[in-house]
Order: C-alpha cells, then structure tokens, then sequence
C-alpha cells in the first residue's frame, strides 16, 4: 500500500482547447494547480467530464506526462522526475493495450520477462493473478477469443504480477455493455479490496464512481471542485457544478433571491408525504411524466419558492399518488433536505432561515 500525493500540481500544453492562461492566449492548462493525496490502500475515483484534466492528471502521475510545475509523491518521496517503471506504478487503459498475436499468458507475463524475474517464480505469479481473476482457463487463449470483460481482466491481471504500489485506472469499463460493466465495477471493487493496492481510478461516468470510489475527486476545467465519499459529495455538493453533474436526474436549483436553492428530485415529492412542519411547499406545474425502472419521473415548473424553474421530481413505485399531466399539484421538500448556493459564485453558503 502507498499514499500518492501531487502539489500544485500544472500541466500546460502550447495549443488546442482547455483553459487558457490569462496573460498567455497560446497556452492551454490542463491541470491548474491541483493539491491531492489519497490515503493507504484507498481506492479513489477522478471524476468529471471529457477535456476536465483527469487522464492528464492520471498520467502525470504515472510519469508519462511531466508537470510544467508541480511536484508528485509516492510514500513521501518525490518521484517528479523519475520514468514510469521506477515509480513502482501500474496503468490500466480503456484499450487494455493486449497484445494480440500472444496468448493470454504471455500477454500477462510480459512485464516479469521484461525484468528478468526467474522463470519459477513467473509462472507463480502469473498463476495467482490469473487464480484471482477468474481467467486460469484461459491462459492458452488469444486476446480475440476472449470477451471485453475476459481481455479487461487479462490487462488488470499483467498490471497485478508486477505488485505496483499503485493501480491507475483509465476508464477501464468504457468498453464494455452496460450489463457487463455492472458486473465489472463489482469484480473492480472485489478485486482491490483483496490486493488492497492504492488504486487511482478515472472515469467521466458518475454510476462507476458512486460505486467504486472510497472517495471521489470531481473535476472541472483542470481543477478540484470536491473531494470526499460518495455520500457526502452527492448529499452536500460544494457547488452547483458538483450538484448538477452528480445525480440523475441531477440536483434541482431555484433561483432565489440572491441565493440558489438546491434538492434532489427523489426529496421532492407530493405535499402529503411530507410532514408539514418540516416542509417547504412548491406547487409543480406538471407537464410531463415518464415511468423509468420502476419509479416515476415527473417534469414540471416549480412555483411559489423562487424564479419559475424547470424541476423534475422522483416518485418510488410505492407511492401510490396520483399526478396528473397538466395540472398544477402541491409538492414540497423536507427543509434539512434543502441546499442553498451563492447566485454569483455557485458555492454552497449556509441555509436561508427565511424559507
């Protein structure tokens, strides 16, 4: 196990598109700044949208980008400057990168052959890692006659035999189906929590990082907005970027007198289901209801708690309330549920007793 640290960490690149440099039009920021350091066998998750900075950040770490300032740290130790097979690390990519005129065995040897390990001992290794991967059957096999989720671990099981002191995973499941990768975020999670490996994982889906990370770093143009557990970035959003980009549907948000207010659609439900002393009322004027996995998705203008907005509110299947299109219904929202951001800056402010 490791901790990884990266300080003020700034990636630049001549060109293209990203965050520009106020004083400089011709360079792009990829990473601005970054401070992050994951704990002792910590599985975390490097979340948020394409062109955010997160594979730039990844592999920065892993010594195939060099910072333009910025240092990175491995158990306490600067490793900055050093190539990436001395910083004791192994990536993951969302190709998998197998080679395919080799069987799978010689797929996941390759890097003990590579550092002349003794061939006793390769072969122990190779033998556990495929043991504990589920694919000792398919060791004789091309990487064409395996599956997306047999060839992703067959890459996992070549990264394992190197006993890194760290994982880095890019967007590994991206590949896959939705029902196959359902059942890769389990064997993902199952499978760092045996080795117990530091793993860094990106990934621009919010379902993988809900339920992979211990905790989550979302970024937005090169920068950390929040960092911290799932339930705690999905409860307490530091900003209306991490509101809106975790959830789905995402977090609602009023405009409000200076201030936005924010809740969830599964905390916005019909006034009769909400005590009312604890409730803040919104009349919904729905136009629009959708039946998805079992809940209902009702679509509608909020009134009478701020600026009219579009919201969206998520009825479970157990609440038998009828909702009908066209009509204006009496909702409500329990008040420690609400969230309240500053309308200039977007960051979460204290709540307005006044609601």
């Amino acid at each position: 196990m490791a901790v990884v640290e990266v300080k003020n960490l700034i990636k630049e690149y001549p060109g293209g598109a990203g965050r520009r440099r106020p004083r400089d039009r011709g360079a792009v920021r990829a990473v601005d700044g970054i401070d992050l350091a994951t704990e002792e066998g910590e599985y975390l998750v490097l979340l948020g949208p394409s062109g955010c900075g997160k594979t730039t950040l990844l592999r920065t770490i892993a010594g195939l980008e060099q910072p333009t300032s910025g240092d990175v740290l491995i158990d306490g130790q600067i490793v900055t400057g050093l190539p990436p097979r001395a910083r004791q690390v192994a990536m993951v990519f969302q190709s998998y990168a197998l080679y395919p005129h080799k069987s799978v065995y010689a797929n996941i040897v390759f890097p003990l052959r590579a550092a002349k390990v003794p061939k006793e001992e390769r072969d122990r290794k190779v033998q556990w890692a495929a043991a504990l991967l589920g694919i000792g059957h398919l060791l004789e096999r091309k990487p064409r006659q395996l599956s997306g989720g047999e060839r992703q671990r067959v890459a996992l099981a070549r990264a394992l035999v190197r006993q890194p002191k760290v994982f880095l995973l890019d967007e590994p499941l991206s590949n896959l189906d939705a029902k196959l990768r359902a059942s890769a975020r389990d064997e993902l999670k199952r499978f760092q929590q045996e080795v117990g490996t530091t793993t860094i994982y990106v990934t621009h889906d919010q379902v993988e990082a809900m339920g992979l990370g211990d905790r989550i770093a979302v970024l937005s143009d090169g920068r950390i907005r929040q960092v911290g557990p799932p339930s705690e970035v999905y409860d307490n959003p530091a900003d209306t970027f991490v509101a809106t980009f975790i959830g789905s549907p995402p977090m609602n948000l009023v405009p409000r007198d200076g201030v936005i207010v924010g809740f969830r659609p599964e905390h916005l439900l019909p006034a009769s289901a909400v005590p009312e002393d604890h409730a803040v009322t919104i009349r919904l004027a729905v136009d629009r209801v959708e039946f998805l996995s079992g809940d209902r998705h009702v679509y509608g203008t909020a009134l009478g708690i701020g600026e009219p907005t579009r919201v969206v509110a998520r009825l479970p299947a157990t609440l038998d309330v009828a909702v009908p299109v066209g009509a204006e219904h009496e909702f409500a929202v329990a008040r420690e549920r609400l969230r309240f951001f500053a309308k200039d800056t977007g960051k979460r402010t204290e709540a307005v007793e006044r609601l």
